[in-house]
């Protein structure tokens, strides 16, 4: 799915779902992460994350594209269009919007480098930064830590 093809998609749904017309642009985001898409208040454009574009996650992306149409109408009609106003969430509610992004496995997760074992009770800690095992101790026995594997 290509930009015109999306906003082909949105302007469809806006005027089925909202009974008004979605007259701006809709753009497509390679660089997000953990938001679907977002409305900006200023231009009154829609970014849309670029994974969500895949035919597998089609539910999510009408659920996403609902969901900024809430914020793009009630703003433009100059009500509550902020996630905590009660418009928001009754026209979400309404037009049956996801309230939140599903997690497709985008999100950033700290890479594990370092690992230590207590000499011990042999309990493992994975940490991202390196401890000082002169100062540090098991947090079960207080036994001394040994660094076993170090990654990059």
């Amino acid at each position: 799915m290509n930009e015109n093809d999306l906003q082909i998609l949105v302007e469809q749904i806006s005027l089925k779902n909202f009974h008004r017309p979605f007259s701006h642009k809709v753009k497509i985001n390679k660089r997000m992460r953990t938001t679907g898409g977002r409305y900006f208040l200023q231009d009154h454009h829609i970014e849309v994350n670029e994974h969500f574009l895949d035919e597998k996650y089609h539910e999510d992306l009408i659920g996403i594209i609902k969901h900024e149409l809430t914020h793009y109408h009630l703003h433009l009609a100059g009500k509550g269009y902020r996630h905590r106003d009660a418009d928001f969430k009754n026209l979400l509610k309404q037009v049956g919007g996801s309230r939140y992004t599903p997690d497709i496995g985008l999100r950033r997760r700290p890479k594990i480098k370092y690992l230590y074992q207590c000499q011990d009770c042999h309990l493992l800690y994975p940490r991202v930064r390196r401890i000082d095992t002169r100062r540090y101790r098991c947090g079960k026995c207080h036994g001394p830590l040994n660094l076993i594997e170090k990654s990059y």
